[in-house]
């Protein structure tokens, strides 16, 4: 076998194949003396087909096989000897002839794309504002009436107020006012709180049971999916509604905030863990840095991506990718389809291809030990979560290796591992100037 690299470009190469029947002659006919032991056809005892039949019905489909496996692992070996990087795998070339009932030497074509060759820079120079989250008094009161809620119980009220549940029926209406035959009719719930169109939630507050009031649909729901799951309707629709609707209240509930005693401390944190306000107030702040210290790294890897993207320009073979795509996806995809969505998986291909040239030139590794533990770390957390007692080791590791069996599993696993040393990295590569900003302004930004 022989094969021949000819470079188009920079980022686009043929290989030509050229297989003679030396080397696949030995495994057909290995194939067909398998097939001839195990063929039971009639009139012939078992294993005492005459080869020649067995060749004759099998002989170019085994040679098919046998030749395509032959390419495979010849094409993977050529390509891993000679350092080759490709993106996607080779394709075969749609005019490439084949006679495979009257040749014995074949060519076969291949298309490649070729990994674009670059160099990332992580420089001192470049300088981050690294933000976190400013962790004040207004904020932990908002959190501590949060949970007082959370834990506290409904209530009918009789007036509706602005934080409130209302349970009514909702009515498509003509443009002249009257209710409309075969429109919208159906009775759900809608929270005061997620109606963000303040002229429409001023409507809505201050209603008794029975009262009606006409609102837009538009202005109900931030997005077609909410309006389409508040009005039971598919999203199509959702997105097209352009009517008025009438709704009449028929009930309105009121989520009344837990009473802040000991009772409710020891709720949250056990039985005498925290006997006052100021010691609950305490915790909540812990908390609360704790929580929003993932949001700042978040943000300053964020922050680093688009950065890199911006300095780093390199092509990428686009006209094979696409057509790679439309070949290898499991389920039927068109041209148009791959065109349409192409620029956002170009932009996911550059930030991989940046992503692994970093970890190459830095030399980050993760071991398997390293993917164990963490995942026994996760496996304990999930269990405090539930409330239930230590894990014994031997049973941990069972867990822990019956999770890493599912290779999906491990691959996520082990992408959030090496993210987190190249977040690392990032901060001590980079110079980082650290700001505390207020709640609400750190993530509108975010």
């Amino acid at each position: 076998m022989n094969i021949i690299q000819e470079n188009i470009d920079e980022l686009n190469a043929v290989l030509k194949v050229k297989v003679i029947a030396t080397d696949y002659l030995p495994k057909v006919e290995t194939a067909l003396k398998d097939y001839q032991k195990k063929a039971s056809i009639p009139g012939f005892r078992p294993g005492k087909v005459p080869a020649g039949m067995i060749k004759k019905m099998y002989g170019k489909s085994v040679m098919v096989e046998e030749i395509n496996k032959l390419l495979n692992d010849s094409l993977y070996k050529y390509l891993n000897e000679n350092k080759i990087e490709v993106l996607g795998n080779p394709l075969p070339k749609a005019d490439s002839m084949i006679d495979w009932d009257n040749q014995q030497e074949f060519e076969f074509l291949y298309e490649m794309g070729l990994a674009p060759k670059f160099n990332v820079e992580l420089s001192a120079k470049d300088k981050f504002s690294f933000q976190t989250v400013k962790v004040d008094d207004e904020l932990v009161n908002k959190y501590m009436t949060d949970i007082a809620k959370r834990y506290g119980k409904v209530e009918n009220v009789e007036v509706s107020e602005e934080t409130d549940l209302l349970n009514g029926d909702f009515v498509e209406l003509e443009t002249n006012g009257e209710i409309l035959a075969g429109g919208v009719f159906k009775t759900g719930s809608l929270f005061l709180d997620r109606v963000k169109d303040e002229t429409t939630k001023k409507a809505l507050i201050g209603l008794k049971n029975d009262d009606k009031v006409v609102v837009e649909a538009q202005k109900l729901a931030e997005n077609p999916d909410d309006l389409a799951a508040l009005l039971g309707i598919d999203k199509a629709q959702a997105e097209t509604l352009n009517s008025k609707l009438q709704f009449t209240v028929k009930g309105i509930s009121r989520l009344a905030a837990a009473e802040i005693n000991q009772e409710f401390f020891n709720k949250i944190y056990g039985e005498g863990n925290v006997t006052s306000e100021e010691e609950f107030k305490a915790k909540i702040k812990d908390e609360l840095g704790n929580m929003f210290v993932n949001d700042s790294d978040r943000k300053f890897y964020n922050d680093v991506v688009e950065h890199l993207m911006n300095k780093i320009n390199f092509d990428l073979p686009t006209a094979f990718l696409k057509r790679w795509i439309v070949a290898a996806n499991e389920k039927p995809v068109t041209f148009e389809q791959v065109e349409a969505e192409f620029d956002n998986y170009s932009k996911g291909l550059k930030w991989q291809l940046i992503e692994n040239k970093i970890i190459k030139d830095n030399e980050i590794q993760v071991s398997n030990e390293e993917v164990v533990e963490h995942t026994k770390e996760l496996i304990l957390q999930q269990f405090a979560q539930m409330g239930q007692g230590n894990m014994g080791d031997e049973e941990l590791n069972q867990t822990a290796q019956r999770v890493l069996s599912n290779q999906e599993e491990a691959k996520k696993l082990y992408e959030k591992l090496y993210g987190q040393k190249v977040m690392t990295l990032f901060k001590t590569k980079f110079t980082l100037e650290n700001k505390e900003v207020a709640y609400d302004d750190f993530f509108k930004k975010a």
